[in-house]
């Protein structure tokens, strides 16, 4: 790595975290059925925009299966790799909102308030991923559609930017039940996002790496564990394990 992306965390960071959520996705697992971006959009009232809408480049997807061919024909090979929100240690979107709408939490969360959004759209702008999503529409849900909202996620309004929270209504939900029992901390496998818990192969595992016997943390250090983009020293706490590829395929 170049020396002017050399790496830098203030003393002391994790150990100032409540916790510190991290998803690994392993692209050797992912078919790319799309049941994380089906669960994501019926957990979190993600609505569906439309084909004249999505043409327009206005869709809200806060998770997407990017598909591309590696390789050349006829020894072409799709691939597949879902994109979320990458929740970035150091996140250029959280330094240029001019009203700090987006911040980090002490779950180590890059969250977003949409009370206090104003839609300038910068974050948009500065994130390397295109994972941030615009709403430019109020949505409504026709009878009996209304039913199926969860009453746990606020119905965004326009003129705020939307994107993937780890299903944070999860996260709280799991830290009330374990402060309830009495313990301090959430265990490991309690907390799931709506796509971690849809996806049939079992490609994305979620859980807080502070904690070193995780499932999350033994899967960061498998020697296939990347970062996308990495070169730009965001830090990421999605983490990618490649894909496994042989002569035949």
């Amino acid at each position: 790595m170049h020396e002017k992306w050399r790496e830098y965390r203030r003393p002391g960071y994790y150990e100032e975290l409540d916790y510190a959520w991290t998803m690994t996705i392993d692209l050797d697992r992912c078919t790319g059925c799309e049941a994380c971006v089906t669960a994501c959009k019926a957990e979190n009232n993600l609505p569906i925009v439309g084909e004249k809408a999505f043409a327009q480049g206005r869709e809200i997807q806060w998770m997407r299966i990017e598909r591309y061919w590696e390789g050349e024909y006829p020894n072409a090979r799709l691939r597949f790799i879902p994109m979320l929100c990458q929740h970035c240690e150091a996140a250029p979107c959280e330094t240029v909102c001019p009203v700090t709408a987006t911040y980090h939490n002490q779950d180590g969360l890059n969250a977003q308030i949409y009370n206090r959004c104003i839609g300038t759209r910068s974050c948009a702008v500065y994130c390397p991923y295109e994972v941030r999503y615009f709403n430019y529409n109020n949505h409504h849900w026709d009878p009996p559609l209304d039913q199926q909202l969860n009453p746990d996620v606020t119905v965004r309004e326009k003129g705020v930017m939307e994107k993937c929270t780890f299903c944070i209504q999860r996260i709280r939900q799991a830290k009330d039940l374990a402060k309830d029992d009495g313990r301090r901390r959430v265990r490991d496998g309690e907390v799931q996002p709506a796509c971690v818990q849809a996806c049939p192969a079992e490609a994305l595992v979620f859980g807080d790496r502070k904690d070193p016997a995780s499932r999350v943390s033994a899967s960061m250090n498998d020697p296939r564990a990347y970062r996308v983009l990495d070169e730009l020293n965001t830090r990421p706490s999605v983490i990618y394990l490649k894909k496994v590829t042989t002569d035949a395929g």
